[in-house]
């Protein structure tokens, strides 16, 4: 006889595992279904553990140039490499472990294996315990997506590496080449080189992380090319060979010429497909590209059937799955009858970004660009952190702050920031998004001085004519 909850979740990423969470705070009867570790790529394999190796490579870059923060330090400094992926890996066991117990903490009922639908809220688990049946009033889909391969060149964990293969390196690239620059590729480049790396990044639009504003791609670009990245844009790898030596990558440039480079290891970063395949929803959801289509709460066209994370469309970010697997959860304890809950929508024009290289670049809401494509009169403001008395006495002082308006209302329509410590300022912008701030009340915001964050309020300012420090 098969198992009965009132909610089970098909993935334990950071969208699954807190739905699981939420719904078992609202009363519900729940059940999590995960094929590999508690916790997901991202805790495991993702955005937690490349946070830890570039935190060591940011040490490092530090140490080795002590001397401008009038410091000596005796001997040589060098990385260990294995040292510095153990150091990770112990980062996402412990994080592993805590999920684990918030699992145990909420009686929330874990099935180790591989799940699959059977119906809209019926599945089987095929995993430690033999063959499960289960059966719940609602399913919610969180089974997130995986690295896409290049065709002519599948990953092999040797000389051509995902994300996943460049976490645990057997050993340190000589040589490397990065295919993609959005966020995944850019902080592999922006790692491997402060570790001592030389690594070429190829892009095939006009400018590296295209999602961003373009002045904070040239700002980029220009910081990377600086610190000895060599970067190419409007180009594309035609061709990758792999040997127990290295890599040999025919690439056009921009100008249509070809040419054949070697590097010891490559790394593919050139997007993701979703893990929807052989899980039964071939009837049950519509499909676009092989991600699940959903409504705003993550209701499919199957009643009782739910999707969240990165198997829906994008943007393709844990805090985005977080948030709609809160949201999911929330509307199905409504429809279960709880009459204290009340779901928002997911809106998408209030998701940040952030992107852990060296300088590190956040943002959220309209780039100068898609906001006069999508009509606005626009009113935008950049200040450089060389006007910043903190930055400055950081050493950190290269960077910016930059805001958009519509000029007729004042409304906040984009936040973009490059330098550092910007992944942690850049909530401010979305807090004062989400409440539909405008210049008015931003410009009448007391900051704390010193900080960085004054550039924040100083670029509000400068979007009106009215920056004090530069």
């Amino acid at each position: 006889m098969a198992e009965k909850y009132d909610l089970i979740v098909l993935g334990s990423g950071p969208g699954g595992y807190v739905a699981a969470i939420r719904g078992a705070q609202l009363g519900l009867k729940v059940a999590i279904v995960e094929r590999e570790l508690l916790g997901g790529i991202c805790l495991n394999w993702g955005c937690i553990p490349t946070k830890a190796l570039l935190r060591s490579a940011e040490i490092l870059h530090y140490a080795q140039n002590a001397k401008d923060y009038g410091l000596k330090i005796a001997g040589e400094i060098e990385a260990d490499l294995d040292a510095v992926v153990k150091r990770s890996r112990g980062v996402a066991a412990q994080l592993n472990k805590g999920v684990t117990g918030l699992m145990k903490k909420n009686k929330i009922a874990v099935h180790m294996g591989e799940g699959k639908l059977t119906g809209p809220t019926s599945l089987t688990v095929k995993g430690e315990k033999g063959e499960e049946k289960l059966e719940a009033k609602h399913v919610i889909v969180a089974t997130g997506a995986r690295a896409r391969d290049l065709p002519f060149a599948k990953a092999d964990g040797e000389r051509i590496w995902t994300y996943r293969h460049a976490m645990t390196p057997k050993e340190m690239p000589k040589k490397l080449l990065v295919i993609g620059s959005g966020a995944i590729g850019i902080e592999f480049a922006s790692f491997y080189n402060d570790m001592g790396v030389d690594v070429t990044v190829v892009e095939m639009l006009d400018r590296i992380v295209p999602v961003e504003d373009k002045d904070v791609s040239a700002f980029l670009h220009k910081s990377l090319t600086k610190q000895g990245i060599t970067i190419m844009t409007g180009a594309g790898v035609e061709d990758i060979k792999a040997d127990g030596k290295g890599v040999k990558a025919k690439i056009k440039d921009k100008d249509g010429k070809v040419s054949e480079s070697e590097f010891s290891h490559c790394i593919t970063a050139i997007g993701i497909v979703p893990n929807t395949e052989n899980i039964g929803l071939e009837k049950l959801a519509e499909m676009e590209k092989g991600f699940i289509q959903i409504d705003p709460y993550g209701r499919t066209k199957s009643k009782g059937l739910w999707a969240i994370g990165d198997c829906t469309p994008g943007p393709w970010l844990a805090h985005k799955a977080s948030h709609e697997g809160v949201t999911a959860a929330e509307a199905i304890a409504q429809e279960l009858g709880n009459k204290d809950v009340h779901p928002h929508p997911l809106d998408r024009r209030n998701i940040p970004g952030c992107t852990y290289c060296h300088p590190q670049i956040a943002s959220v809401g309209l780039t100068e660009e898609k906001a006069k494509e999508a009509g606005y009169d626009v009113k935008a403001g950049t200040f450089p952190f060389i006007g910043n008395g903190k930055a400055i006495a950081l050493g950190e002082a290269e960077g910016f702050t930059k805001t958009v308006f519509d000029a007729k209302t004042g409304e906040l329509l984009g936040a973009h920031m490059v330098g550092a410590e910007v992944t942690e300022m850049i909530q401010g912008f979305v807090v004062g998004k989400a409440l539909e701030t405008t210049e008015a009340e931003l410009m009448q915001t007391v900051f704390p001085h010193p900080t960085i964050s004054e550039s924040m309020h100083e670029s509000v300012l400068a979007s009106y004519g009215r920056a004090l420090h530069i």
